[in-house]
């Protein structure tokens, strides 16, 4: 076999269900992202800013961030690790030596590049691009474990991430204690230190940074740069997604690897492609969404109890299970979605987001652009002036825009035009686009 023979996947090779379910993924994307395009900061993810309780706003919020958050990025790196298998194994079918290797470290650099024009171009702060094709190329390297191995691996990363997030807690609650033990010491009679003044001082600010006022004050930061002139606008969205990518590839490597690795174990074991009993996917459903959202509903106590006041919160000492949490409602809703698909009742579901799924890439940046356009003020200027009920109005509009436009496209042409534009940068050659 030579290099000429490396080519693109077929329409032939295709897995139904795996473009069905990146349908799923990436319309559910939206679902979960909207409060980043619609609200100002901190709106996006306080609901007490606005003074929001009780109302169908507040509900919107609670009932998806209970169920569904971070739950669609989860299936989408899930489906994203299972990708990685299929690449190399087809391109090692049809390739020798290290070009398999090559056009995949090629493919996840273009990957990466698109990734930064999502964050920097259409200023999309929580792109997610820049981090699969940085972790992908990890992800690569344990590509040849069996389904047991990769099951330890995601297992090992959710031990990682979750001791992440405690040793973060642990160090905000003894800036805290630091700060309040030093706050009650009579300065009339003690002086403090240099270092006792930066530990009272850190206190201070992190209790400042919690007040409804200074949050009042961000969000109204946020509503006057990005509804102003393009200037303004950029360098506050482009230092967003600075801060994003930085922080995010920094801090959520083990996030991404779980279910990385989950995806690669469920492809090779044939759970992701369908072909597990109906057994299996009842006890992932079950024992997912019973763990994970009971671990959410108690992750969501605190929060509300507290009004959203960080400081509170952080002040008292607690174990984070977040990432525990959102492994297990994943894997809940994964198993729902194949127990649709196996009782044969949802196939014009799978078959009506079969084609958003295999233009999945475009689609993804097409909301970055549609929605970006609709809600930034060097658009239609729409940004803060919804409420968090009616955003979800534009989530709709978008999806069914997605469903129609990808249906139409594929009927004329091979690829989507970003997946066309990808497998030809990878390949280094023009891809065939028209269907003949």
């Amino acid at each position: 076999m030579t290099i000429n023979e490396a080519a693109p996947v077929s329409q032939g090779e295709r897995i139904v269900l795996i473009d069905s379910l990146r349908g799923i993924a990436i319309l559910g994307i939206l679902l979960m992202n909207i409060p980043g395009f619609a609200l100002p900061d901190p709106v996006y993810h306080d609901p007490s800013v606005l003074n929001e309780w009780g109302t169908l706003s507040y509900k919107a919020w609670y009932y998806i961030d209970w169920i569904f958050e971070g739950s669609q990025r989860a299936l989408f790196s899930m489906l994203f690790g299972a990708g990685i298998i299929l690449f190399i194994s087809r391109q090692e079918r049809k390739t020798e030596g290290l070009w398999p290797a090559d056009y995949f470290f090629r493919r996840q650099l273009w990957l990466l590049v698109f990734g930064l024009f999502n964050a920097f171009v259409l200023l999309w702060f929580w792109d997610i691009l820049f981090q699969y094709a940085c972790f992908g190329m990890v992800a690569f390297t344990f590509r040849r474990l069996t389904t047991k191995g990769l099951l330890i691996a995601a297992f090992v990363s959710l031990l990682l991430m979750t001791a992440r997030e405690n040793i973060d807690a642990y160090r905000d609650y003894k800036t805290i204690a630091k700060g309040e033990a030093i706050a009650k010491i009579d300065t009339t009679v003690t002086k403090l230190t240099d270092k006792q003044k930066e530990e009272l001082s850190a206190m201070t600010e992190m209790k400042e940074r919690s007040s409804m006022t200074a949050k009042k004050k961000k969000m109204e930061k946020s509503l006057a740069l990005v509804r102003g002139n393009y200037s303004e606008f950029y360098r506050y969205q482009s230092n967003r997604s600075f801060e994003g990518e930085v922080f995010f590839t920094y801090f959520a490597i083990w996030d991404i690897l779980v279910f990385l690795f989950l995806g690669m174990a469920f492809y090779k074991s044939g759970v992701l492609t369908g072909q597990a009993p109906v057994r299996t996917y009842l006890i992932l459903c079950i024992t997912g969404l019973g763990l994970g959202l009971f671990l959410s509903y108690l992750r969501l106590q605190p929060l509300i109890v507290h009004k959203f006041n960080g400081f509170e919160i952080m002040r008292r000492l607690h174990f984070e299970f977040y990432e525990i949490s959102r492994t297990f409602r994943s894997i809940g809703i994964f198993g729902l979605i194949m127990l649709l698909y196996k009782s044969g009742w949802f196939k014009w579901l799978f078959a009506l987001l079969r084609p958003v799924g295999q233009m999945a890439f475009t689609n993804y940046l097409m909301q970055s652009f549609l929605v970006g356009l609709f809600f930034y003020g060097v658009g239609f200027g729409m940004y803060g002036k919804l409420s968090r009920f009616e955003m979800y109005y534009v989530v709709g509009g978008t999806w069914l825009l997605q469903i129609i436009w990808s249906h139409i496209w594929l009927r004329f042409f091979r690829f989507g035009p970003l997946e066309w534009c990808w497998r030809s940068l990878t390949y280094w050659k023009r891809q065939p686009f028209v269907k003949l």
